[in-house]
């Protein structure tokens, strides 16, 4: 038994039965549980009790054993004075506060179905531990949850960019082009090419960005390929050239080419037509964040993604070796992917940093339009029957399968409390 356990069963109010010992009466009522502490000191703060004689107001404190109140030298602890009553599974003890005050304790009989549950989900090995019962939750309390969810996922972001963006001084721009490039290089070169953007300032990009030749050599150059291999073809010696002029006049410092990945990747994938599609994208579009704040519908970022590499990558997957001939368009997956996990958030951290609630709004609208990632953690949710319809719902998914399936935190989860109060003797 863990007390976790047991402050989710008192806060839900999921007990069979209990004894009270150290009060004159057993006329007893509970008003109000409490709200969980997360900090230091009593567990629950704020409880209400009802007796004939009167209304007590105070903190409670949970344990297995009462006890484990001397175990965890409460008794020595001024900070729990303010506790009106223990509760636990058995009481095989008396115990007093830091100011000698006998402690009123109620002995709680647990519900064997819910005690069993919780066990069977901490132990069995199931993509989700409620994968069984899954079918217990109602599509209308999912949806809520999965909203809340996916908030939380949102709100987590605030943090994370608000660190980068303190890093670059406040700037909005600095911080999407360096969150557009992490997400260039997807999951196998994410670091690499964040650690790209980081290499070369926007402002840089920015006094070069009418000629996409110079923009593929600060790039290229700043990825650290054209440094080692020497290469013929008049592509390459033209990047070379210009690269060399501006790492001169911008003291550039390159990264390692060894950072980036090629291994398990299809070709159309490789970091060169991916950087190559980047410096497209920069040269097309100047403001990128700020044009994309403008934009109130979801074709109009769709649109300004619709890129593809420069004339040379039509017919070459790497600086040496020719290809059959083909455009290596950005296709609408890669596009779907970049805004759902870069812009949609970034405009929605914008909104919540900005205190500015239509675009927060439009954000979450963004998501319910887009089409939903399709992945090995969208594949298991579609596998155990639930619908995957859009950005909105990969996105809460995801965060439900990392943060709470994942971990096991049925009893912090909307779908698992559902589940836990359906198997009580109460509900049946």
């Amino acid at each position: 038994m863990k007390e976790d356990l047991l402050y989710f069963i008192w806060k839900f109010k999921l007990f069979e039965d209990y004894v009270l010992f150290n009060m004159e009466s057993q006329d007893f009522e509970i008003l109000s549980q409490g709200e969980q502490n997360t900090n230091a000191g009593p567990d629950f703060i704020g409880a209400r009790f009802k007796t004939k004689e009167a209304t007590w107001i105070g903190n409670v404190e949970i344990h297995i054993k009462s006890s484990d109140w001397d175990a965890h030298k409460h008794q020595l602890d001024k900070a729990f004075n303010s506790v009106v009553l223990q509760i636990v599974t058995k009481h095989d003890k008396e115990v007093y506060t830091e100011n000698g005050r006998l402690l009123p304790v109620m002995e709680i009989k647990l519900d064997e179905n819910l005690v069993k549950k919780y066990h069977e989900y901490r132990q069995n090995a199931l993509w989700i531990p409620c994968q069984a019962d899954l079918h217990m939750v109602n599509n209308f309390k999912l949806k809520i949850w999965l909203g809340s969810v996916l908030i939380e996922r949102l709100n987590r972001k605030v943090k994370q960019i608000s660190e980068l963006l303190a890093l670059n001084k406040n700037s909005w721009e600095e911080t999407f082009y360096q969150l557009l490039a992490r997400s260039f290089g997807f999951k196998l070169n994410a670091e690499p090419f964040e650690w790209l953007a980081k290499s070369v300032p926007l402002k840089i990009l920015a006094k070069n960005k009418n000629n996409l030749l110079h923009l593929e050599a600060i790039l290229f150059g700043q990825a650290g390929f054209l440094g080692e291999k020497q290469f013929e073809t008049d592509y390459f010696l033209a990047l070379k050239k210009e690269y060399d002029f501006f790492k001169k006049k911008y003291q550039l410092k390159p990264i390692e080419s060894h950072l980036w990945k090629f291994l398990r990747l299809r070709p159309s994938n490789f970091p060169y037509i991916r950087i190559s599609q980047f410096a497209v994208l920069i040269y097309k579009s100047s403001s990128l964040f700020s044009k994309i704040l403008n934009f109130r519908e979801l074709s109009e970022i769709d649109k300004m993604f619709e890129i593809q590499a420069s004339k040379f990558w039509d017919t070459h997957y790497t600086f040496d070796k020719e290809s059959e001939a083909k455009e290596k368009r950005f296709g609408a997956l890669s596009i779907d992917s970049i805004l759902i996990n870069t812009v949609i958030p970034l405009l929605f951290v914008y909104g919540k940093y900005t205190d500015n609630e239509e675009i927060k709004e439009r954000s979450i609208s963004f998501l319910e339009k887009i089409k939903p990632e399709k992945n090995s953690i969208t594949r298991g949710w579609q596998n155990n029957g639930i619908e995957v319809s859009s950005g909105f719902y990969s996105q809460a998914l995801t965060e439900q399968k990392n943060n709470y399936c994942s971990t096991v935190q049925c009893l912090k989860c909307g779908i698992g409390i559902e589940i836990f109060k359906k198997q009580t003797k109460k509900t049946e």
